[in-house]
């Protein structure tokens, strides 16, 4: 993290981390198909786009913008598609939401098995509803 706490150099070294990964999928593309690409980038850039995205909740889109890039050029690469290509087909085809969405749900899901008791007491200790609902 960097001394004004924006996420800048968070966002820039793992951006670069995830486009090292997928040079490197992208040279054994011609080699498998379209299956095991999905599952290889899934298991080398998706999970770690989704590992910890909750800190970045409320991040400007400037910064969003730089792993929704990871994101596209992922589902590119799964799909064997252009640069010039359409992504949001792209996306909806592999069933992916954009990174703002998927930090949203994350959060989401998150309040909800507090609301529902289904996690650890220490974190359902310092939840507290404001609002009762109706």
């Amino acid at each position: 993290m960097d001394a004004e706490l924006t996420f800048c150099e968070h966002v820039r070294r793992v951006t670069s981390s995830y486009f090292f990964h997928l040079r490197r999928l992208r040279q054994i593309r011609k080699h498998v198909n379209r299956q095991v690409m999905k599952q290889l980038v899934h298991a080398f850039v998706i999970s770690r786009l989704d590992y910890s995205n909750g800190i970045l909740a409320g991040l400007p889109m400037k910064l969003l913008g730089h792993l929704q890039r990871v994101q596209n050029s992922a589902a590119r690469l799964v799909l064997g598609l252009q640069p010039c290509d359409h992504i949001k087909p792209a996306l909806s085809e592999l069933h992916w939401m954009p990174v703002h969405l998927r930090i949203q749900y994350k959060l989401c899901l998150f309040l909800h098995s507090v609301t529902v008791q289904c996690c650890p007491n220490y974190i359902s200790n310092i939840v507290q509803n404001t609002a009762a609902s109706s």
